[in-house]
């Protein structure tokens, strides 16, 4: 069955299709789901509260993009949804720290033990770290997502990756650390 087909079925709250799609879209958009938790629980909770709103709001998918990214979107705003209202956000400083590369010469830096820090960043952090660096979002359009200014959202980023270079220096024990500076 193609992914249009499914999606058209969905839209008629058909459940095998609803299965089907759960099925395919499910590990990528797990991957998401644990960028923006605290832990794999909570990713796992975010993961099933963001596939019902998919499903309820499917109708709305116009066929134009992708659907995976269209799914994506849902989800990322399904978990930041959470975080809106709440003071999570907050200026850091008024001087924000230049956009500094981190290198690494250390193979002892595991994919695992980087998403693992990264999830112990504090919120504020953690959503806008996974934002800019890793979903390539600008910081207006963050600043717009999150309801808060651009100076916080580059306050935050500056924060993130320097708790993230301190962690990793001191795991790595030589003063190095991994490239946390994507763009």
């Amino acid at each position: 069955m193609s992914l249009e087909q499914l999606i058209h079925d969905c839209r008629n709250s058909d459940t095998k299709a609803q299965e089907q799609l759960y099925k395919l879209l499910s590990p990528k958009l797990f991957s998401v789901c644990l960028k923006y938790s605290r832990s794999y629980a909570e990713a796992q909770d975010n993961l099933q509260d963001g596939f019902l709103i998919i499903f309820s709001k499917i109708g709305q998918f116009n066929f134009k993009g992708s659907f995976e990214g269209w799914a994506k979107r849902v989800m990322i705003n399904n978990i930041l949804q959470k975080y809106r209202g709440t003071a999570v956000f907050e200026i850091v400083n008024d001087t924000i720290a230049s956009e500094e590369e981190i290198e690494l010469d250390d193979d002892s830096i595991t994919l695992d033990y980087l998403l693992k820090i990264i999830q112990e960043l504090p919120d504020r952090y953690r959503l806008v770290f996974n934002l800019y660096v890793m979903d390539g979002y600008s910081h207006k359009e963050i600043s717009d997502m999150l309801g808060i200014t651009t100076g916080t959202t580059k306050s935050n980023l500056a924060r993130a990756k320097m708790i993230l270079k301190q962690k990793i220096e001191s795991q790595s024990g030589t003063g190095n650390s991994t490239a946390v500076n994507e763009r």
